[in-house]
């Protein structure tokens, strides 16, 4: 497993170790010892999944204190351009954004830990995308932003998303209060 860290602090790309042959393949992806003993030291508590179309943007959303969540993410099956925002008061990278392109075939997950708007577009068919979270889901703790918010200058790689009724009406980043300290 290798442990690669973005220029945003906190959030870290994770190469594991892919065993394939013949019969297909093998890797390990999620070790609480081996994550802890490289600096990610959670306890995941709740397992996410959705399956969507192509062109599918879902985000960017959060979970304010105390059910903050931070999310260990992976496509199961296609292609996704996963979104992390910076919305931490004080941090040096507050309202910067990282994008990373995870798939199916080469295994990558991405950790985003509390503090982070998070979302996706889907970049293929029937894309399966999972999440282990740090904390459970609370309906009245729900925030989130703007998926194409100007001042946030997301390059989502798609000119007409399909968009959740929610998502098309999230609230503005220099309108937002955020409730994460650095």
């Amino acid at each position: 497993m290798k442990i690669i860290k973005t220029p945003i602090e906190g959030l870290v790309i994770i190469e594991p170790d892919v065993f394939r042959d013949e019969r297909g393949y093998f890797f390990e992806s999620y070790n609480y010892k081996r994550f802890a003993d490289n600096g990610l030291d959670m306890v995941f508590v709740q397992d996410n999944e959705s399956k969507s179309s192509k062109g599918v943007v879902r985000g960017l959303h959060f979970q304010r204190p105390p059910f903050a969540q931070g999310k260990l993410v992976r496509v199961f099956q296609g292609r996704v351009l996963d979104v992390a925002v910076d919305i931490r008061k004080n941090s040096p990278t507050y309202g910067e954004s990282y994008s990373i392109e995870l798939d199916s075939i080469d295994k990558k997950m991405f950790y985003i830990p509390e503090g982070f708007a998070h979302g996706f577009v889907t970049l293929e068919e029937e894309t399966v995308f999972a999440y282990k979270c740090t904390n459970v889901y609370n309906k009245e703790s729900e925030g989130s932003l703007l998926w194409n918010d100007k001042d946030l200058a997301i390059d989502w790689k798609i000119e007409n998303p399909i968009l959740s009724e929610r998502d098309k009406n999230n609230p503005i980043f220099k309108d937002f209060n955020s409730p994460f300290e650095y």
